[in-house]
């Protein structure tokens, strides 16, 4: 008798919850960016416990209609992607088709969305990867998605998270790095019931960069851009007298998205050489 055997779709979307959900950081990066992807100029953002027991991402983008709920939380389902070639012309911040299926299958997910042409909304609930029938809600023109109880049917994984407030750091982390990148729309972030970011659009950066890091950082910054071909750079960079120690104030971003990079960090540093002391790091947004 063979050994070999397909695996259920559960067992599946569990395995892709540790690839994609590794902390509820990682839930409220795949919600936000979606939101941001479906055009919201406004996104709240609530987490409570760190966002263990509760992750709420309200946004007022275009919605989603009736017939594409359930499969929004399909595995290999996305609006982002049609064919191969798209690959290599990304206009939006993710595409990961087994995301939302991932966090539902290890939490309880509600739903709620509705479209600018549609007189009510509606809205799906969704347990450890049960989904229950579609029914219709009223709702703002948007989208709005809780996220319960993350793990609650791997406890095993749930143990492995730090604690509230280590995971809320985390998550702070997180929507700061999208609302440096997004400063035209309008975030909100709330945790534990108390509002700790109310961000209204601005057209730059700058000043988002003073309300997270001090009025003086950004007032030191300076302002830098170039283009070759069809690459274009540009962003900001702090004075030489506001090194830091390390480098968490280096924030790079391409198409939008956060990102690391050794070889831009290494960059970064060698334009600043000869003018820190050894051991510091130069601040930069770009």
């Amino acid at each position: 008798m063979g050994i070999i055997r397909q695996l259920s779709a559960s067992v599946i979307n569990q395995i892709a919850a540790g690839e994609v959900v590794e902390r509820p950081a990682s839930v409220v990066k795949e919600l936000l960016e979606n939101a941001i992807d479906a055009g919201a100029t406004r996104v709240d953002v609530a987490v409570e416990r760190g966002g263990k027991d509760l992750i709420r991402i309200a946004d007022n983008g275009k919605g989603m209609a009736a017939d594409d709920l359930h499969l929004a939380f399909t595995p290999h389902a996305t609006s982002k992607l049609v064919e191969a070639e798209d690959l290599h012309k990304v206009r939006t911040l993710g595409f990961r088709g087994e995301a939302l299926a991932a966090i539902a299958e290890v939490s309880r997910v509600r739903c709620q969305t509705r479209q600018a042409d549609s007189e009510v909304g509606s809205e799906l609930s969704i347990e450890a990867g049960v989904a229950g029938p579609v029914r219709a809600c009223g709702c703002p023109i948007g989208t709005v998605i809780e996220v319960r109880n993350l793990f609650q049917n791997t406890p095993v994984r749930r143990t492995y998270l730090k604690s509230d407030s280590t995971e809320a750091g985390h998550v702070i982390e997180m929507f700061t790095r999208i609302a440096l990148a997004h400063p035209t729309v309008h975030l909100t972030f709330r945790s534990g019931g108390k509002v700790l970011h109310d961000l209204p659009g601005v057209t730059g950066i700058k000043e988002r960069i003073g309300v997270f890091f001090g009025r003086e950082l950004a007032e030191s910054l300076l302002w830098i851009e170039s283009q070759y071909d069809q690459t274009h750079l540009w962003g900001y960079v702090a004075h030489p007298s506001q090194s830091r120690s390390s480098n968490k104030t280096q924030f790079l971003f391409l198409g939008g998205r956060y990102v690391r990079d050794r070889s831009l960090g290494h960059a970064l540093s060698e334009a600043f050489r000869g003018l820190l002391m050894v051991g510091r790091s130069p601040t930069s947004t770009r």
